[in-house]
């Protein structure tokens, strides 16, 4: 029997197959992981590139008209494909300098989410918006899921603020009603 046992012990056949069993699943794991860290840093990348394209889109208006905007919703399925679009909560927002260091709402319209109420008053980073001028603000906030942990973990809400100031005029004219 001791001799069995000393054998046992000097057997060395199969150590690479039982070493990869317990590291496989660690390996897999670094892998997917690896996977939804670059899905949603993608992901993430696209919800930017949707609040600044919106954003610059209105700040080349004098006037914003109702087709305007439903132009600028509409594009949101062809900024973040291949992600799912229905949920995505857009504020287009005019601010105008209020004269004390602050900015008001002029006009504001919204899909998916309420828009803000005009005339309220709106903290802005300092510089963002010059004396007697305005902002465009454009907020998203997209519901992302997990591709690969979807049945593990929830939403996640990725969120982007921008503002573009006016190219063509110093305020610009909001639409006479919201898409």
């Amino acid at each position: 029997m001791l001799n069995l046992l000393q054998r046992f012990g000097r057997a060395s056949g199969g150590l690479a197959a039982v070493e990869f069993a317990m590291l496989a699943p660690v390996l897999v794991a670094f892998l997917l992981g690896s996977i939804e860290l670059t899905d949603a840093l993608a992901c993430k990348q696209k919800v930017n590139g949707l609040a600044s394209t919106a954003a610059d889109l209105i700040a080349q208006e004098k006037a914003v008209a109702t087709a305007d905007l439903s132009n600028v919703f509409s594009a949101v399925s062809s900024i973040v494909y291949p992600y799912p679009t229905n949920n995505v909560k857009i504020v287009i927002t005019s601010l105008v300098d209020n004269g004390s260091g602050g900015a008001k709402v002029a006009w504001s319209c919204a899909q998916n989410t309420s828009a803000r109420t005009v005339n309220s008053t709106v903290t802005v980073p300092a510089g963002v918006i010059a004396t007697s001028g305005s902002v465009i603000l454009a907020e998203i906030t997209y519901p992302y899921t997990s591709t690969v942990a979807k049945y593990l973990a929830g939403t996640t809400n990725m969120t982007s603020t921008f503002y573009a100031r006016p190219r063509r005029a110093t305020t610009i004219t909001g639409p006479s009603s919201c898409p």
